[in-house]
């Protein structure tokens, strides 16, 4: 499933970025990518259930940051592959990416499993950021 997903994020990114040109600006993509699937999870919580009103909490305000942090990925996505180019857009996705896990995971932040980055897991993550890079860099 996770495998999907990443599959999904450079699809994603082309997609929104061509929707932008299109509507002639990324934060309209993103306002109409957010609709759509806003729509779509409605149509699916109707079948599947919807949580109940009480779940609906301030007690972890930070949970309710997500959304944020994903309207400014696509947001960032829409604006930038036009300009720098799909695959370095990505790059400096995946590249943020290993280095906020890294982080959240060694911290344990944000109530997740704490995984101490030891001089063998920092070795890999180097390793990973260098093959983003050459899988990048210009032949």
């Amino acid at each position: 499933m996770m495998f999907a997903a990443g599959l999904g994020i450079p699809v994603f990114a082309a997609l929104n970025s061509g929707l932008s040109q299109q509507l002639g600006g990324p934060v309209a993509a993103t306002a109409v990518t957010f609709a759509v699937g806003f729509a779509i999870a409605i149509a699916t919580l109707t079948f599947t259930g919807y949580p109940p009103a009480s779940a609906f909490t301030f007690e972890k305000p930070w949970l309710w940051v997500g959304a944020i942090v994903m309207l400014f990925y696509a947001t960032s996505v829409a604006y930038s592959a036009p300009r720098i180019g799909l695959g370095n857009a990505i790059f400096f996705v995946l590249l943020g990416q290993i280095v906020a896990a890294a982080i959240i995971d060694h911290f344990g932040l944000l109530g997740t499993l704490q995984s101490t980055i030891t001089a063998k897991r920092a070795l890999g993550l180097v390793v990973m950021a260098v093959g983003l890079y050459l899988a990048r860099k210009p032949a």
